[in-house]
């Protein structure tokens, strides 16, 4: 018998079904890498439209001001 018929034959239903993360919660460990990479990617997303809003306000918009004054 080959590893992988004991190993099916040992979990029965289990065989081939990811692992959770902890027993109690219905998410797997790859939902959870899929998860921490969106929300990398939407903190970085956030981070630099704030950066691009900060320019915006610091800089270009007082430029505006200035060509009103004259």
């Amino acid at each position: 018998m080959g590893e992988a018929k004991r190993r099916k034959t040992t979990l029965g239903d289990q065989y081939g079904q990811e692992k959770r993360i902890v027993s109690w919660l219905p998410i797997t460990k790859t939902q959870a890498e899929d998860f921490y990479s969106w929300t990398t990617k939407g903190a970085w997303i956030g981070i630099g439209a704030m950066a691009a809003i900060w320019i915006t306000v610091r800089f270009i918009g007082p430029m505006f001001g200035w060509w009103e004054v004259q």
